[in-house]
């Protein structure tokens, strides 16, 4: 007779990145696009090894700063700018989401923000998503009123590094050098 034993309790990961990612997910707009770039990073642990099972979510304005959501009165104005993107990483923990440089936006008390994209982490022994953002290093991120909240000596864990076709941004899930994550 075979003995079952109970289901072990579900964290986010790595169901959500077996389940949920789909052929376009990676592309915020499609391949082409003019002004195209991809950001491509690894998600590691706090040991800094890959995580093959983690998946990232990304949400943004489109360069003229509207959002491709019926609540923005601005909307989305870039073609066929989606605004969201999905990908699983790969056993290597590496990932990559082509999308437009955002614009930037209005903030509270008539500041503005700095160009970003806002992206979710989901991983295996995650009860809950990772919420961070990625700014871009050569980009004018001074007076973003969120980064400014951020401890200076951490800073740079937001901020993407320009490459040959984008930028990279990795994320730290713990340990030395984590990354920055808010509470949303």
């Amino acid at each position: 007779m075979t003995r079952l034993l109970p289901t072990p309790s579900q964290t986010v990961g790595p169901y959500l990145s077996i389940g949920l990612p789909w052929p376009d997910g990676p592309h915020v707009v499609p391949e082409g696009t003019p002004g195209a770039f991809w950001i491509r990073g690894t998600v590691r642990d706090g040991n800094g090894d890959p995580v093959p099972d983690a998946m990232i979510e990304t949400w943004q304005a489109d360069p003229e700063g509207g959002f491709c959501h019926p609540d923005d009165p601005r909307g989305a104005t870039s073609g066929e700018f989606r605004g969201f993107g999905r990908c699983p990483t790969t056993p290597e923990g590496t990932y990559g989401i082509l999308t437009l440089l955002p614009g930037v936006l209005p903030g509270e008390g008539g500041t503005t923000q700095a160009r970003h994209i806002d992206v979710s982490v989901f991983a295996r022994g995650l009860l809950n998503r990772c919420v961070t953002r990625i700014y871009f290093g050569d980009q004018d991120n001074s007076g973003d009123p969120v980064l400014a909240t951020v401890p200076e000596e951490r800073r740079e864990t937001l901020v993407a590094a320009k490459t040959d076709d984008g930028y990279r941004f990795d994320v730290r899930l713990q340990g030395e050098g984590e990354t920055v994550f808010f509470a949303v």
